[in-house]
């Protein structure tokens, strides 16, 4: 089971990676708190690796810390929670948050991820309480990426937040709303987490 790949980064979009390692290209699927952080290609990279093998494919996760590769793992001993689910979830709260949502019985923040109901948000909460208190998590200083091509950050963007479930006409709105509240110097990253935020309603 591969658990950790070091190597170049030689593709990078909010969904998946691709990682050269001594002439063999990984492709990692992420959610957007490892995307956030990653650096640009080019640049060297190490992920934290959970492995799926399934009967006709092998699809590798990548995490940017050991914390959310473990709440990942946890995600998915839950009962109706698969590898697309957990990464929704990663995508859409940091796992300081999640934690503290779990601490404090707090469905209607995980109700703001989309593919989460109720009943899936009381399930997570009930069968995870207990060991996602026992998990640090630190915050990591957020990373300095590059000013990307408006036309390529934009449908960036819009893809991953269809990717995550939201329907196309909501996240172009929202992505239309954080653009004008950031005029100038806008990242993807910062794309990315303002619409979130607005999208969950915190």
């Amino acid at each position: 089971m591969i658990a950790r790949i070091s190597g170049t980064l030689v593709y990078k979009s909010p969904v998946y990676l691709i990682v050269d390692t001594h002439g063999v290209g990984y492709r990692l699927f992420i959610p957007l708190t490892t995307f956030y952080e990653i650096p640009e290609v080019g640049q060297p990279v190490t992920l934290n690796i959970h492995t799926q093998v399934k009967q006709d494919a092998i699809n590798l996760f990548g995490f940017h810390t050991l914390e959310d590769r473990d709440i990942f793992q946890l995600l998915l001993a839950v009962s109706g929670i698969g590898p697309k689910l957990a990464i929704n979830v990663l995508s859409g709260i940091s796992a300081g948050e999640l934690i503290k949502a779990l601490s404090e019985g707090n469905w209607k923040r995980l109700v703001s991820i989309p593919g989460v109901g109720r009943k899936m948000a009381e399930r997570i909460i009930l069968e995870l309480r207990d060991k996602a208190l026992k998990l640090a998590a630190a915050d990591a200083a957020p990373a300095c990426p590059a000013v990307l091509p408006r036309s390529d950050m934009r449908e960036d963007a819009l893809s991953a937040l269809i990717n995550l479930g939201y329907k196309s006409q909501v996240a172009d709105d929202v992505l239309d709303k954080v653009a004008r509240q950031w005029p100038d110097g806008l990242t993807l990253d910062v794309l990315l987490k303002n619409a979130l935020r607005v999208l969950s309603g915190a």
